[in-house]
C-alpha cells in the first residue's frame, strides 16, 4: 500500500508544481515571476526559467535587478547549450555592465560560447576565427584571470584545427596527383605555421610531391626537378634526420640519387 500512496503524492506534487508554474507564467505580476524564475534557475530547471526570463528581461531593463537577471538570462542559454544565444547575451552583458563583478566570467563564457560554435576542420572555419578572436580578447583583457590557462588551451585547439584544415588541403592536392599545387601548398603551410605539430609531415609530403613531380615530368625537366626534390630532402634532414619518418625520406633520397645523373657522368656521343 505504501508504494501507491507515495506514487500518488509524487503525481500530486508534480501537477501542483506544473499548475503553479502555469499560473505564474500567465499572470502579470513581474515580482512573482522574478522570484519564481530565480528559484527555477537555482534548481537547474533552465527551460522553465527561460520562459519566465523572456518576459522579465524587457520589464526589468534599467532597474537594479537587471544586472543579475541579464547574467542569469545569458547563463541559462549557456547551460542549455545554445551557444549562439549565450555568446551574444554574455557579450551584451559585458557591454552593459563593464564594472560588474560578473563581467570577467561573462566575458569568458561569451568567448567559450563562440569557441563551441566552431565547426569540424573540413567545414567552413568562420566561427573558428571568431572564437579565437574572442578568446584572445579575453586573455588580453584579463591576463591574470584563473581562466587564462583554459582560454589559452582553447585558442591552441582552434589554431590546430585551422592548421589541420590547411594541411589537409595540401595533402588533397598530393592525393589527386596535382604535385605542383601540393608543393606550393606545403611551402605556404610551412611558412605560415612555424610551430605546428604537422610541420614534420608537411616537410615529408613536400619531398614526396617533389619526387613524384620529377619522375612524371617531360624528360627535359626530370633532372632539374630531381635536383629540386633533393633540396627538399636536405631541408627535411636539417630538422628531422632522427625522427620516425626519416627512413622514408632517406629511401626517397636514394631513389633520387639513382635517377639524378650529373652532366659530368653523362656519356658523350
Amino acid at each position: 500500500m505504501r508504494f501507491p500512496t507515495l506514487l500518488l503524492i509524487c503525481i500530486s506534487l508534480f501537477f501542483a508544481s506544473c499548475g503553479q508554474y502555469q499560473k505564474v507564467l500567465r499572470k502579470d505580476d513581474m515580482g512573482k515571476k522574478y522570484v519564481y524564475a530565480d528559484s527555477l534557475y537555482k534548481k537547474g530547471k533552465y527551460k522553465k526559467a527561460l520562459k519566465l526570463m523572456e518576459q522579465l528581461v524587457p520589464a526589468y531593463r534599467g532597474k537594479p535587478q537587471a544586472e543579475r537577471l541579464m547574467f542569469m538570462y545569458a547563463n541559462t542559454f549557456y547551460e542549455l547549450g545554445d551557444s549562439y544565444s549565450a555568446g551574444y547575451q554574455f557579450e551584451r552583458f559585458t557591454q552593459a555592465y563593464p564594472q560588474s563583478d560578473s563581467t570577467e566570467i561573462a566575458y569568458f563564457k561569451s568567448a567559450k560560447s563562440f569557441y563551441n560554435l566552431s565547426e569540424p576542420f573540413s567545414l567552413d572555419q568562420k566561427e573558428t576565427y571568431r572564437g579565437m578572436e574572442k578568446l584572445q580578447g579575453f586573455i588580453n583583457t584579463y591576463p591574470n584571470s584563473d581562466k587564462r590557462a583554459e582560454a589559452n588551451s582553447l585558442v591552441t585547439e582552434l589554431r590546430t584545427k585551422l592548421e589541420k584544415k590547411q594541411f589537409e588541403t595540401a595533402k588533397q592536392y598530393y592525393r589527386i596527383e596535382d604535385y605542383k599545387a601540393a608543393i606550393e601548398s606545403f611551402d605556404n603551410f610551412i611558412a605560415d605555421n612555424p610551430g605546428t605539430s604537422f610541420r614534420e609531415e608537411a616537410f615529408l609530403y613536400r619531398l614526396k610531391a617533389a619526387y613524384a613531380l620529377a619522375i612524371n615530368s617531360l624528360p627535359s625537366l626530370v633532372q632539374e626537378r630531381l635536383a629540386t626534390a633533393k633540396g627538399y630532402y636536405n631541408s627535411f634532414t636539417k630538422y628531422y634526420k632522427d625522427t620516425d619518418s626519416a627512413a622514408e625520406a632517406y629511401e626517397i633520397s636514394q631513389k633520387i640519387d639513382e635517377k639524378l645523373v650529373s652532366k659530368e657522368t653523362k656519356p658523350t656521343i
